[in-house]
């Protein structure tokens, strides 16, 4: 929260704002399935209209704030360098949820405990997330268009993306927010980064080991020469590299 215009005072919660805290409040109480609407409008001082007019539905009250990080994340893509590295970009996509979950870890914890006991807001995550990976893949599809695998890179490259953003946050919402969810996140990015960024495109490896500048010596030899000679000849050969 931000400080309100006087000293030490913290500012008025938004109705938004209002309507998130009476839900969880409830939803730790009594439980998901057993808290209406209508008790949490009550609990926020408002009427059903209020309610209907920011969340569509009591699922969409868990995840307030995707629909805003969605579209910055659409935003960021949309306005990439069109030179830059389409595998970094999306990486970076990616942190801007992690920032999202990261800014109030006692919340983000609190809805990850919900999800595991409600299966229905379980299925909701999941769309979500795929909404979030669309993004990713559709920013992918348009910079690989000229590619002829580009449809099949895109989908894999958001997927693993996603994969790999998504185990490091799990691991720090079931430590309680404990712990450099960043160091985590930049860690498990970095494998998609090094799988599928511009060093592997170019003959690299994964382990930044690449091969393409490597030499090859080949030898000829006379059908008959012993083996000692070749050996000789080889051995001497690697010498003066």
């Amino acid at each position: 929260m931000g400080a309100g215009s006087d000293a030490g005072e913290e500012s008025k919660p938004t109705m938004r704002e209002s309507l998130v805290r009476a839900a969880f409040q409830l939803f730790l109480e009594r439980g998901f399935e057993q808290t209406t609407i209508d008790d949490i409008v009550s609990l926020a001082g408002v009427g059903r209209r209020s309610f209907f007019r920011y969340f569509p539905s009591k699922e969409d009250v868990v995840f307030p704030d995707h629909e805003g990080c969605l579209a910055e994340m659409t935003t960021f893509l949309r306005t990439s360098l069109v030179d830059g590295d389409p595998v970094a970009q999306v990486c970076d996509a990616a942190r801007l949820v992690l920032r999202m979950y990261a800014a109030d870890p006692v919340f983000s914890v609190q809805r990850y405990r919900l999800t595991r006991e409600v299966p229905g807001l379980r299925a909701h995550e999941l769309a979500v997330v795929w909404r979030y990976e669309r993004a990713l893949a559709g920013h992918l599809r348009e910079r690989g268009a000229g590619r002829a695998d580009g449809p099949l890179r895109a989908d894999v490259v958001a997927a693993a993306v996603v994969a790999a953003h998504n185990h490091a946050l799990r691991t720090w919402l079931r430590a309680d927010g404990q712990g450099d969810v960043q160091a985590a996140v930049d860690e498990a990015l970095g494998y998609v980064a090094r799988a599928f960024g511009p060093a592997q495109e170019q003959g690299g490896h994964p382990d930044g080991h690449g091969h393409a500048d490597e030499e090859v010596v080949v030898l000829l030899a006379r059908r008959g020469t012993p083996l000692w000679r070749v050996v000789r000849d080889v051995e001497g050969a690697l010498g003066e590299r």
